[in-house]
C-alpha cells in the first residue's frame, strides 16, 4: 500500500512539473498606449489574475505610446530576438489603423497568440448633463452638430470615433459632421469629458464603468445586443431603437521567429489564466465578455473582422471604397 501511495505521489509531482513547464516562467506585457486605457487595463487585469492564481511570479509591464499603437508594434518587430517573453496587447484598432495606412504593419506581421475578452462600446455624458438618452444626443447633434464634441481614447477614424458616427447615422444624422477629439487612452478621454472639453465620451465600457458607478459620468448607451447580465441597468442602443451591436476584442500577439515551444507556452499560459476563477472575478468586475480564441482560429477571426470593419467604415465614408 505504501509503495502504491509513493508511486501515485510521484505521478502527481510529475504531472505538476509538466504543467508548470508548459507555462511562461516570465511574462512581459507590452502596452501600445499610456496608462489608464483599455489596453492597459486589460493587460494589467490578465497580469493580476496570473499573479493571484500563482501562474507566474515574474510579471512586468511596459507602456509605449505613440503612432496610434504603431510605435510598440515596430519595437516588437525590430527587437524580436530580445522579446522571448513579451506579449503585446492589441485590439480592433490594429485592423483599423492598418486599413487607414496609419502604420504599415498589420496583424500578419506578428504571431497572434490568443484573444482574451471583448469590450462593448459605450457613450457617456457628465452626471449633470441634460442629455438623458441616446435619442437626446442624436436630436442635439441633428439640430447643431458643432455643439456635440466627442472625446475618445483613440485617434480620429478609429473605433471610438466610427462606432458613434455609425450610431448617429442610424439615427438619421450625417456621420461626417461629427467633431471628434482623440486622446491617448480612455482615461484621458474621460478627463476631457469631465473637464468640459467634450460633451460626450465614446469609449470601451470597462473604461467608463468605474466612473459611472462613482457618479462622475452617466452611460446613455451600450453597443451590446441585449442587456448585460452583470449590468442590467445600462441601456443598450437596441433598447433605444438603434440596431447597432459592436464589441472590441482584446488579445495578445508575439514577435515572429521565436521557438515553436515558446508560442505553445504563451497559448497555454493565456488559456490557463482565462479559465481561472481569479480572472473570472476581474472579467465580471469590468463588464468584459469572455472571448478566448487562440492560434489559427484567432488568425481566421482577425481576417473575418478585417472584412467586416472595412465594410462598416466604408458605409459611413471613413474609408475609400
Amino acid at each position: 500500500m505504501r509503495k502504491s501511495l509513493l508511486v501515485f505521489s510521484l505521478m502527481i509531482a510529475s504531472i505538476q512539473q509538466a504543467t508548470a513547464a508548459e507555462l511562461m516562467e516570465r511574462v512581459h506585457f507590452m502596452i501600445p498606449a499610456g496608462p489608464g486605457g483599455g489596453w492597459d487595463g486589460t493587460a494589467r487585469g490578465v497580469g493580476l489574475a496570473l499573479s493571484e492564481a500563482n501562474l507566474s511570479g515574474d510579471i512586468t509591464y511596459e507602456n509605449i505610446a505613440g503612432g496610434g499603437g504603431g510605435r510598440a508594434i515596430a519595437k516588437l518587430i525590430e527587437t524580436a530576438d530580445r522579446q522571448q517573453n513579451t506579449l503585446l496587447i492589441s485590439s480592433t484598432p490594429i485592423i483599423v489603423r492598418s486599413l487607414q495606412g496609419i502604420f504599415p504593419q498589420s496583424f500578419r506581421d506578428l504571431v497572434p497568440i490568443a484573444s482574451m475578452i471583448a469590450d462593448y462600446g459605450c457613450f457617456a455624458v457628465r452626471a449633470d448633463s441634460d442629455l438623458q438618452t441616446f435619442a437626446d444626443l442624436a436630436a442635439r447633434f441633428k439640430q447643431d452638430p458643432r455643439s456635440v464634441i466627442v472625446a475618445g481614447g483613440s485617434v480620429r477614424g478609429n473605433t471610438d470615433h466610427f462606432v458613434l458616427a455609425k450610431a448617429l447615422q442610424l439615427a438619421g444624422a450625417d456621420p461626417k459632421a461629427l467633431i471628434y477629439l482623440g486622446y491617448d487612452g480612455g482615461g484621458k478621454a474621460a478627463t476631457g469629458l469631465l473637464s468640459g472639453e467634450a460633451l460626450v465620451l465614446s469609449t470601451g465600457l470597462s473604461e467608463a464603468l468605474q466612473m459611472h458607478h462613482a457618479g462622475l459620468l452617466r452611460i446613455i448607451g451600450v453597443t451590446a445586443a441585449t442587456k448585460i447580465p452583470d449590468l442590467p441597468e445600462l441601456p443598450t442602443l437596441r433598447d433605444q431603437g438603434i440596431d447597432l451591436v459592436f464589441a472590441n476584442w482584446r488579445g495578445f500577439f508575439a514577435a515572429k521567429g521565436l521557438p515553436v515551444h515558446q508560442y505553445d507556452k504563451m497559448q497555454n499560459t493565456l488559456r490557463t489564466v482565462s479559465n481561472s476563477s481569479e480572472f473570472e472575478v476581474i472579467r465580471r468586475r469590468n463588464g468584459w465578455i469572455n472571448l478566448h480564441i487562440e492560434g489559427a482560429d484567432f488568425f481566421s477571426f482577425l481576417e473575418q473582422q478585417e472584412l467586416q470593419i472595412k465594410a462598416l467604415m466604408q458605409s459611413i465614408g471613413y474609408l475609400r471604397q
